[in-house]
């Protein structure tokens, strides 16, 4: 009788403790393309204000050390949903097709109960898998009225692109997904990544502004090897007239037509009239003030759309249990060294941002600077859900760093490697970072450059073959050699064009 009586009490009791059980966290990945760290305030900008991406820095987590595995945008895509290096996950430049039948953290995360949805920028040819719901821009995709493939079908869109991939991800939080449980939302934007438009709204709003120079604008390359000086990304040189917006990419509506040319034309006129007569200097400073303005504002627009995502995260009441975090896919150049684009391990295109708010478990205004890479997206994703990696996942979670703990086995370098070759003139290389040193090695032309990152943080003299540095060169060799090792990186990557493609098409 005794038990009878008991029984429900601990029925009750077991009920109590399941009820108890810590939620999955919801999970908001904001990702942009080509968004530099120094052009977002919690980086320290000297360029521009982003209040709502300072607000997750304020509120959570900047991560001062993360780097990209390949600083270009479908591989580092490729890198972020399978966990794996690009010579093992196949996206190794922007060319390929990604092979949707791996194993991606997505995937896995639907095994764990969770909603999964990716909207924005794909960029990676296949049609996306693992996720409930899609719709996503065509390769590049437009800043203004986008084409999207929405479930394997195409709509269209009218009006300012940043804003569309806002609204679709508010209506999928909204209306679409199953309130009963946890989703995954991938709000992956096009922006800043050129040809740059701004929205109607921004038109003119820096024109009273002139933007600091960067004080390597007119660098000549003198401290380092070959490959520096044989770029094709030069502000002066290889803008060309598209990116100066004196035509345009987007296919406007009539009334926005109207304002956006109306806007440029008369600045565009002035300017072709006095172009021939102007210096070098004179052009690289003018490319440079209304290039950097336009991307300027097409950064703003994202700004004020990651504002309008954490409002509805506050009014929703889901912002507690929602893990937000904010990243691009590399750096990139904003006449740093006289340079747009990315693609280089030098320091502006290799280090990516990465800011993250999860409340509770992160302690407001944290800074870590541990060496974290892309390569550990997947994994902390996958930890925040209790979920398992896949068994060929290359990198570590992040969830001990986010809640705050001292690690003091945590890894001291970092192995990068650019496979296209050729694009804007970058060099294939690859290399190893430590905290302090840098070593680079552009295997096809047989060069290697060392720097000394508390000494040359601009990275403008390149001491590989100093007698100085005899111990630390050796010492960055051995590391080279190890991680490669422990990569497993297959020697058909250094191989032609040709000999690549025929390894990837045996199936490696």
């Amino acid at each position: 009788m005794t038990m009878v009586r008991t029984l429900p009490c601990l029925l009750l009791l077991v009920s109590g403790f399941a009820q108890a059980a810590p939620k999955q966290p919801n999970i908001l990945f904001i990702f942009t393309d080509d968004h530099a760290p120094h052009a977002i305030g919690a980086y320290g900008s000297k360029l521009i204000q982003t209040p709502h991406l300072d607000r997750i820095a304020n509120e959570g987590m900047t991560f001062e050390r993360c780097y990209v595995t390949n600083s270009i945008c479908a591989p580092s895509r490729a890198v972020i949903l399978s966990g794996r290096h690009s010579f093992h996950n196949g996206q190794m430049t922007n060319g390929d097709v990604f092979d949707g039948s791996q194993v991606t953290f997505p995937k896995l995360l639907r095994k764990v109960g969770y909603e999964t949805a990716l909207i924005g920028k794909w960029h990676l040819k296949s049609d996306p898998t693992g996720f409930d719901r899609y719709e996503v821009l065509y390769g590049q995709g437009s800043y203004y009225n986008p084409r999207m493939k929405k479930d394997g079908k195409e709509v269209k869109h009218v009006g300012y692109t940043t804003d569309i991939i806002t609204d679709l991800s508010l209506k999928w939080l909204k209306q679409e997904r199953d309130p009963e449980k946890p989703f995954m939302l991938m709000s992956q934007h096009k922006a800043p990544h050129g040809k740059w438009e701004p929205a109607l709204r921004h038109l003119g709003a820096l024109d009273d502004v002139e933007i600091p120079e960067p004080k390597t604008l007119f660098d000549d390359y003198a401290g380092r090897t070959s490959s520096a000086r044989e770029h094709r990304m030069g502000i002066l040189e290889h803008l060309g007239d598209g990116r100066l917006m004196l035509n345009y990419s987007s296919k406007f509506t009539p009334e926005q037509f109207k304002v956006f040319d109306g806007y440029f034309r008369p600045r565009n006129e002035a300017f072709l009239a006095k172009r021939d007569s102007m210096s070098k200097q004179e052009l690289t400073r003018w490319h440079y003030q209304r290039w950097i303005r336009n991307y300027l504002l097409c950064t703003r627009a994202v700004d004020e759309n990651v504002g309008r995502l954490l409002q509805y995260l506050d009014e929703s009441g889901l912002a507690e249990n929602t893990v937000v975090i904010y990243s691009s896919d590399q750096g990139f150049y904003l006449g740093d060294h006289g340079w747009f684009d990315k693609r280089w391990m030098y320091e502006l295109s290799y280090r990516m941002p990465l800011l993250v708010r999860w409340p509770g478990k992160i302690a407001p205004k944290s800074k870590n600077r541990d060496l974290t890479s892309n390569l550990d997206f997947a994994q902390t994703f996958l930890d925040l859900a209790g979920a398992k990696a896949g068994p060929k996942m290359q990198g570590v979670s992040l969830i001990p760093l986010l809640k705050g703990e001292k690690q003091t086995d945590w890894r001291r370098s970092l192995y990068y490697h650019y496979h296209e070759g050729g694009g804007h003139g970058v060099a294939r290389h690859e290399g190893v970072k430590t905290h302090r040193h840098k070593l680079i090695h552009f295997f096809d032309k047989g060069e290697w450059e060392l720097f000394d990152l508390k000494k040359d943080p601009d990275e403008m003299k390149s001491v590989y073959g100093n007698p100085d540095y005899a111990k630390v060169q050796t010492r960055l060799l051995r590391e080279l050699e190890r991680l490669k090792k422990e990569y497993d990186v297959p020697a058909f990557v250094y191989g032609s064009h040709k000999e690549i493609q025929a390894q990837k098409k045996k199936g490696r």
